[in-house]
């Protein structure tokens, strides 16, 4: 399933659990898009909250004090991601166009907020050491997981995928849902994602869901991406970086694979 929308200023919901599952996931999906002097304030009182800036700057109010935070883009920047347990609020004032990720689920535990800064998350280069001449070359970023946050009932983190290259790559599967976010660098960006059986053109402001099957996806030349990966914990089933790789294309993953490539 892919969903693309026209954002429009304030919070743009892509799924909900109370809709279907959230198509299948079981998390709340959207997107709050802000402008200068805008605020918004987050109130969950069943649900985890986490979030993500992708772009902007804003003043953010929560219980672990006020923060500025500035993120001029996904790129070149690490990300600000703040997680918060059920009944905990947060309030935001933008200074500016900003554009923020949020995902959502249900869960009783109570944990202490947490606002992941950048310095708290690496970004990993994989693929640089010639794996299929240098095609599945990204930024691999992950702001929590069941190793650092085992009390969530989610996963959340970010991929570069360069220009014309692959990530998620080679095709892969878990049985625990996932979504991804994109956001190009230029708007009329494109690419191409696999899921459930299906190949979708993919765009700026897209969600590609993902509840069974491979997934592997390619960005056009000319046209980077950073995109957001959620995912959520089955119960009994946390997501422990689970990874199937597709039996058919696992010779792929051997840094001598042998393939004709004209050279």
């Amino acid at each position: 399933m892919y969903l693309n929308k026209e954002l429009v200023y304030g919070y743009n919901p892509y799924l909900k659990i109370d809709e279907n599952n959230g198509a299948g996931t079981m998390m709340d999906v959207g997107v709050l898009m802000m402008k200068e002097g805008d605020v918004y304030k987050f109130n969950e009182t069943e649900k985890e909250l986490a979030w993500i800036i992708l772009c902007g700057n804003i003043t953010l109010n929560y219980s672990g004090g006020t923060v500025n935070i500035n993120r001029p883009n996904p790129f070149d920047y690490n990300p600000w991601c703040l997680h918060l347990p059920a009944g905990e609020s947060c309030e935001i004032k933008a200074h500016g166009h900003t554009e923020i990720y949020v995902q959502k689920t249900y869960n009783d535990k109570f944990f202490s907020a947490r606002l992941y800064r950048p310095k708290d998350t690496d970004t990993w280069r994989l693929g640089s050491n010639g794996e299929l001449g240098g095609c599945i070359e990204r930024d691999v970023r992950t702001c929590f997981d069941y190793e650092n946050a085992p009390y969530s009932n989610m996963v959340l983190g970010e991929v570069v995928n360069l220009a014309g290259k692959w990530s998620s790559y080679p095709p892969h599967d878990h049985p625990q849902p996932e979504v991804y976010y994109y956001h190009f660098e230029k708007p009329q960006g494109f690419g191409a994602g696999w899921a459930n059986g299906k190949v979708y053109e993919i765009h700026h402001h897209g969600l590609l869901v993902i509840t069974e099957g491979t997934h592997s996806q390619v960005m056009a030349p000319g046209y980077p991406c950073c995109y957001v990966w959620g995912i959520l914990h089955l119960p009994g089933n946390p997501w422990k970086k689970t990874r199937i790789d597709d039996p058919v294309h696992e010779w792929l993953l051997d840094l001598n694979a042998k393939y004709w490539d004209n050279k």
